[in-house]
């Protein structure tokens, strides 16, 4: 396969501050919170910069001590941030992230309002799609029309440009607003995406209002997607092309928290595709080369365990290296 002259992972939408939950020292002791960087795709971002890729993160930050923290935490993990607003009229959204006895988290939002919420589809700077060869982003970015409709534009302007659009569905129900329906605006971008990440429990969301599971992969494979993988833990990742279907393995590992698994998997999926030379002109072949297809597929699942293993987001992905020795110790 041709080698793609494009390399940079642009990565759209929120950037937030997760302050993770720790027992208490004692049982007469107050429970504490750790500071770490987070928000999906900024997430992602960090898991293509961590594998060596170029990353580039394109989202508002507000003027505030957590901006400032994760835009230095954005940079020092190797990730471009020149197309970053600033913003002085929101605040940058905040998670409160519990764990339970098995590592799995749940969050509490203190969003919107939030500065993220504010970009604005003439916010997109031009050069931030220059080299690009992928375009992620994830639902959080769809829960207000005006945010949504700047994602939608950046999906569009990095189709234009020639790059691989994707999309994580990241549901988190929570933040959109009572008595909305998030499914005809998920559609919308879903429809757009050359490549889809659902997890279980968001086909089934997605399957309720579409006539079953199914249903909804046909009517994702009627849209731009050629590849749709859903996961569920532990358990092995399925994927779904136009024409095959199959599963992949993924990783045993001690899981202490799974709060970034899933956008060290994206990150790892898109770095592999991106390295292996796909875009949009050659994406049905390769998704046809099984051996090619399956190797991206391990290297992502490997990403995502190793993720669990730590606590955090940004501190939570693991390097290129951590990545190719537990690949070597499981060949």
């Amino acid at each position: 396969m041709k080698a793609n002259a494009r390399s940079a992972i642009v990565c759209f939408g929120e950037a937030l501050v997760d302050f993770l939950a720790r027992p208490p020292a004692s049982a007469d002791a107050p429970r504490h919170f750790v500071e770490y960087a987070g928000g999906a795709p900024a997430n992602v971002a960090a898991a293509v910069a961590r594998l060596d890729g170029q990353a580039r993160f394109v989202g508002m930050l507000g003027e505030d001590m957590s901006g400032d923290m994760l835009a230095s935490q954005l940079q020092a993990a190797g990730v471009d941030i020149s197309y970053v607003r600033r913003t002085a009229e929101a605040k940058t959204a905040l998670a409160f992230v519990s764990l339970d006895a098995h590592g799995e988290r749940s969050f509490s939002f203190y969003r919107p309002p939030a500065a993220d919420l504010l970009f604005r589809a003439e916010h997109f700077e031009a050069r931030c799609f220059d080299n690009v060869a992928a375009f992620h982003v994830c639902s959080n970015s769809l829960t207000e029309p005006a945010v949504a409709a700047a994602t939608l534009a950046g999906m569009g302007r990095a189709r234009d440009a020639g790059a691989l659009v994707s999309m994580d569905l990241n549901l988190r129900p929570a933040l959109w607003p009572q008595g909305i329906d998030p499914a005809p605006r998920l559609w919308e971008a879903l429809l757009e995406a050359d490549l889809v990440k659902l997890c279980q429990g968001e086909l089934d969301f997605l399957a309720r209002s579409a006539g079953g599971a199914d249903a909804t992969l046909q009517r994702l494979g009627s849209g731009r997607a050629r590849c749709v993988l859903v996961t569920e833990g532990a358990a092995p990742i399925r994927w779904f092309t136009r024409t095959r279907q199959g599963i992949a393995p993924t990783f045993p590992v001690q899981v202490v928290d799974t709060t970034a698994a899933g956008d060290a998997f994206v990150g790892g999926w898109l770095q592999s595709l991106v390295e292996q030379g796909v875009d949009p002109g050659n994406l049905e072949a390769f998704l046809e080369q099984s051996e090619r297809l399956a190797d991206s597929l391990r290297r992502a699942a490997a990403c995502g365990a190793l993720a669990t293993t730590r606590h955090g987001a940004f501190a939570a992905m693991p390097t290129r290296a951590e990545a190719e020795h537990l690949l070597r110790a499981h060949r």
